[in-house]
């Protein structure tokens, strides 16, 4: 069952401003997340931009917001597959598990100009 569903969508030139920001990028990005972009090269502002507007969805989602939790406890990583998934750490875990919730999904997809995120939360 559903019980939760976000939506999100970032302009990638808002993150290119961003990733010249080193103490920004550590504030709402994950160490691991900021760690994978070193492989993007000129797409790390597509990278970064889903992600951000993944952790936005994420919120959403909660149909709490992201009040009292920090955006790099929400981390947005592919599978071997290549499928993004989120991994949660401290208040982000827990206002989860608050839901009830079991799964998440989410979906990431980007074009020229903006980068688009969708998370679905169910039990």
């Amino acid at each position: 069952m559903i019980i939760g569903m976000g939506i999100d969508i970032v302009r990638i030139d808002r993150m290119k401003k961003w990733i010249v920001r080193p103490l920004l990028m550590e504030r709402y990005f994950h160490e691991k997340e900021i760690e994978n972009v070193k492989s993007k090269d000129a797409g790390a502002a597509m990278y970064f931009a889903a992600r951000f507007a993944a952790k936005e969805a994420f919120g959403k989602a909660l149909g709490t917001g992201l009040m009292g939790i920090s955006l790099k406890e929400i981390q947005i990583e592919n599978n071997i597959n290549g499928k993004p998934v989120i991994n949660l750490y401290g208040k982000a875990k827990d206002a989860f598990e608050k839901t009830g919730g079991t799964t998440i999904h989410v979906s990431l997809t980007h074009e020229t100009d903006n980068a688009l995120a969708v998370v679905i939360i169910e039990r």
